[in-house]
């Protein structure tokens, strides 16, 4: 599914003599490459705090911390995505509330998420799923009218550009009021390791998060805000600086792949490709933002064993990954009476389709042709 080997011989030489700096400086904790990492992804995303910390879920509930949400307050995002979103507000006492999404994008359900809001609702976290930014001017809209914050769920959007109706340009994780996002080796500014990031325009806000991050500590032994221990460590800070000027590259690389696989998939009836759009429909404003930047690369199969698929690519030689196989709202853990599935359509039909093939940096057309025709012999036989 991702080739971290050929994406590190092109720069293990760089990757080789930071990481034996950082040993040889012994700096291994907040050590100078971490602020200097920190300081190259503010200006990159063109947001005014980045605030490193130890892996994308802390990043998730260290955000909802600094906001100040407390136990009962309700937060609404989608029942399709990674346990990460939901188990945070859980584990701080929060609501979930958990609604569906768009059959198009993937993306969390706008009409959705206004009829989900109540007195009780404090908070709306959209996730870039598979590296497509939500429909974020509907959703700060719907935010700003009920006074509600705004958390980006970034583990798999890095580097995507969203374009508002009004032509002005972000980056995804930059929208919001706080976001997050994960540097997992998989991901498409990874590691070699775990660490995250959470990033912010609210200098206040900042000033909270970096006590949050260390103990709840901005000087030495002096705990002003309850806090924890989640710091990206040296090593992985200097990995991250080798790879980040290569970003906007690695995610052409995937967007070209991604053509690839769309344009050979072309006209086979029961094979959905994904959209390249923010907006369910293929909005045309968004034909050159570079809102996509494929984490993942799914389909949605119609009339076909998707499972059989899968056990047919792996016989191929072909990994391949079903993201996701049980809606959150069924997961044990968060199963919750309030939930009906007639408000869960669309998440209960995508279980059962999807299916995401390799993407990666190093994908090649033989790759790619190989994949596609592998996949195409099984659904149209």
């Amino acid at each position: 599914m991702v080739d971290l080997k050929g994406q590190y011989e092109h720069i293990k030489d760089r990757v080789n003599a930071s990481v034996i700096d950082v040993i040889e400086s012994t700096a291994f904790i907040n050590g100078p490459e971490v602020h200097q990492f920190q300081e190259e992804l503010e200006t990159y995303l063109g947001v005014k705090h980045v605030i490193p910390c130890a892996n994308g879920t802390d990043a998730l509930q260290i955000a909802m911390m600094g906001l100040g949400l407390q136990p009962g307050d309700e937060v609404i995002t989608a029942d399709f995505t990674f346990a990460a979103t939901v188990e945070v507000i859980a584990l701080l006492g929060l609501t979930p509330v958990l609604v569906d999404v768009d059959p198009v994008n993937f993306n969390i359900d706008v009409e959705a998420i206004k009829k989900a809001i109540t007195p009780r609702t404090k908070a709306i976290v959209p996730i870039h799923l598979f590296g497509l930014v939500a429909d974020m001017d509907a959703i700060m809209e719907i935010a700003n009218a009920h006074n509600l914050y705004v958390i980006e769920d970034n583990a798999q959007g890095i580097g995507a550009t969203y374009t508002s109706k009004d032509g002005s340009k972000k980056k995804a994780g930059t929208i919001g009021h706080v976001a997050s996002t994960s540097f997992f080796p998989s991901k498409n500014l990874g590691c070699y390791g775990d660490g995250g990031a959470i990033f912010t325009n609210d200098d206040d806000l900042a000033h909270t998060i970096r006590g949050i991050v260390n103990h709840g500590m901005y000087v030495r032994y002096h705990h002003d805000v309850v806090g924890v221990n989640s710091r990206l460590d040296s090593l992985q800070a200097t990995i991250l600086r080798a790879k980040l000027p290569h970003l906007d590259a690695y995610n052409e690389a995937r967007r070209k792949a991604a053509e690839k696989y769309t344009q050979a998939f072309s006209g086979i009836k029961n094979i959905i490709t994904p959209t390249n759009f923010c907006n369910a429909g293929g909005d045309s404003a968004c034909d050159s933002c570079d809102c996509h930047v494929f984490h993942q690369y799914t389909l949605r199969v119609i009339d076909t064993d998707r499972d059989a698929l899968v056990k047919h690519l792996n016989e191929n030689g072909i990994p391949c990954g079903v993201y996701y196989p049980i809606p959150l709202h069924l997961q044990k853990a968060y199963l919750d009476e309030r939930y009906n599935e007639a408000d869960f359509v669309v998440t209960n039909q995508l279980v059962n389709e999807v299916i995401s093939l390799p993407m990666h940096t190093e994908l090649d057309d033989e790759q790619i042709e190989f994949i596609t025709k592998t996949v195409i012999k099984f659904v149209t036989r």
